[in-house]
């Protein structure tokens, strides 16, 4: 192991090149697309623009996606799911809230 900073940096960005983490380098390096699934069952699709080793992630031109169900009342059908989306321009992602990052292949 070196002791000079800049040996560091690129041992790391080494590591994120190969492995798990691989997807959002790659996401990162290429200006690509992600789809990533959160705790709360929404989807993400936009691209990273940095992440760590947590998977914190900056992301930028963000379409979130999920899906509403109503709360049928005493007596009556069911209620229908209602698919809802928005758009955000740049956001931060906690890390602990993602389940699991696909690529968006084209």
């Amino acid at each position: 192991m070196s002791s000079r900073p800049e040996d560091d940096n690129q041992e790391r960005e080494e590591d994120f090149s190969t492995g798990p983490l691989s997807v959002l380098h790659h996401s990162m390096v290429n200006n690509t697309q992600v789809l990533i699934n959160l705790r709360n069952n929404h989807k993400l699709l936009g691209r990273v623009k940095a992440f760590d080793r947590h998977c914190n992630m900056v992301l930028e031109q963000v379409h979130e996606m999920w899906t509403e169900h109503g709360k049928s009342g005493k007596g009556k059908k069911s209620a229908r799911a209602v698919n809802k989306d928005r758009f955000i321009s740049k956001m931060f992602l906690r890390g602990d809230s993602v389940i699991i990052v696909l690529r968006n292949v084209v």
